[in-house]
């Protein structure tokens, strides 16, 4: 880990902290919530010792990275995302080097799905993580659909309000937060009803989950404690102003590469029709370059930080058949 090297970019008004290690084609790493550039640890050790140049930021509102206005969900639209990272590419890739490999997680994972929709010419391949593409229903608002869906206590729901979680979060703690989310395993919607959240209490021993060790579990307490966990909730409340924004997008397919793995216990498998969704060719009509989909046994929802070895054989695999792409 002490040879990751750390730096700050300034991209699209915010200052962005990305670590990276490596030399050769450059791999972006994306994650998702609640996470940070960590999440890619394994990942970025493995990439760079196979020949790539692994960089993971934090995405606005996230760790060390600063100047995201937190104070309004506004600013954290996919258009505001993918601008950021964009504005990354075009800062760290290698002279002529015009695409980029793409990894992303849970929200990073939404991220990169728009980044390939909106700028298919910056993105070379892709492996997508946890959650499939999303196409946009022109017909619903996503936060009024799964609210009629899974009711007001399913975890989107419960993130909505400014202020509302945080203040039961600030409750638990933070160390208590992370702890609950990394170890959740229960296939199916997340729910969070008010006062009750995991059903866990603050005073309860922490039960660390196989994969975080101590010290894991300390960066990323340390990290959120600074910031709050506002800016990472604020992609939940930019839901539906994405919808509004994405209007142009309405059946339009994403034209990359890409190879998907979802763990069979994670949450996003099996809520919202996603099974039907990826194995009876929905999927693969909204993404016709989807090349696999692999779906790992007993492995919940952090499957890169649960399984680091076999995703990084995932990744190493497919994107070397491109490796002689200009």
């Amino acid at each position: 880990m002490d040879t990751i090297g750390h730096k700050m970019v300034a991209v699209n008004g915010i200052n962005m902290h990305v670590a990276e290690l490596g030399k050769g084609p450059t791999i972006l790493l994306i994650h998702g919530f609640p996470e940070l550039w960590y999440t890619w640890r394994h990942q970025i050790i493995y990439l760079a010792s196979h020949g790539y140049r692994a960089v993971a930021p934090d995405l606005r509102g996230y760790g060390d990275t600063t100047d995201a206005p937190t104070s309004d969900p506004t600013k954290f639209t996919s258009l505001h995302v993918v601008g950021d990272l964009v504005a990354l590419i075009d800062a760290v890739a290698a002279p002529g080097e015009e695409k980029v490999f793409v990894v992303g997680h849970d929200w990073g994972a939404v991220m990169a799905w728009a980044l390939c929709l909106y700028r298919p010419d910056k993105v070379k391949g892709l492996v997508n993580l946890s959650v499939p593409f999303s196409p946009r229903n022109p017909k619903f608002k996503p936060v009024d659909g799964l609210r009629a869906l899974y009711g007001n206590d399913y975890y989107i729901i419960r993130f909505q309000e400014p202020g509302e979680i945080e203040g039961e979060f600030a409750v638990w703690g933070t160390e208590r937060v992370l702890n609950d989310f990394f170890n959740y395993r229960k296939p199916g919607a997340l729910c969070l009803p008010k006062g009750i959240g995991f059903g866990t209490s603050p005073n309860d021993p922490l039960i660390l989950p196989s994969w975080l060790s101590k010290e894991d579990l300390a960066y990323y307490t340390s990290k959120f404690e600074k910031t709050g966990f506002t800016g990472g909730l604020n992609y939940y409340r930019a839901l539906n102003i994405n919808w509004e924004l994405t209007a142009p997008w309405t059946g339009a397919q994403v034209k990359v590469p890409v190879k998907f793995i979802v763990g069979d216990l994670d949450l996003t498998y099996n809520t919202m029709g996603a099974k039907d969704y990826i194995e009876k060719g929905g999927f693969k009509k909204d993404v016709p370059l989807l090349e696999d989909v692999i779906i790992l046994k007993g492995v919940c929802h952090f499957l890169h930080e649960e399984k680091p070895d076999e995703i990084n054989q995932y990744i190493h695999q497919f994107f070397k058949q491109f490796s002689n792409d200009p």
